[in-house]
């Protein structure tokens, strides 16, 4: 059998439609060994006067779990529990989508701390990530 003409090449600014493709072809081949039936992306925001968005938590359930993928809390509201709400309005949602469990991932100089009062331990960490830092990978149980 003869090998097609194949190039390799590394692209600084790929087109989202050929970065769709990878996606694609990575979530077909998932598919046929766990399909996402039921995956749902959600978000849950924190607004003030004009519907300006002061904060919000970016997520994903599926497969059982919780994924927080962003969590944010502008500087003018924070340290007033919002951040903490925001998280448990996440998991609220997820335990009625069926997840068991939660997890995310923060740098040393972002929200360990936060996490972990929210009841996330570390499983992972990637020393100097970016250098002379670290990145936390966590997660939490979701009690019914």
């Amino acid at each position: 059998m003869q090998e097609p003409d194949l190039t390799m090449e590394i692209e600084t600014s790929p087109s989202p439609e050929d970065e769709q493709e990878v996606w694609g072809g990575l979530h077909r081949h998932n598919e046929h060994y766990l399909p996402s039936v039921g995956d749902v992306t959600f978000a849950v925001f924190l607004r003030g006067s004009g519907d300006m968005i002061l904060g919000g938590v970016l997520a994903k359930a599926g497969r059982g779990w919780l994924h927080i993928r962003t969590l944010w809390v502008d500087p003018i509201v924070r340290r007033h529990g919002y951040g903490a709400r925001l998280v448990a309005m996440a998991e609220a949602k997820a335990r009625r989508l069926g997840c068991h469990g939660a997890y995310l991932d923060t740098f040393s100089y972002q929200a360990r701390p936060f996490y972990e009062r929210c009841g996330y331990e570390v499983f992972g960490t990637l020393d100097n990530y970016p250098q002379g830092h670290q990145r936390f990978f966590m997660r939490k149980a979701l009690k019914g």
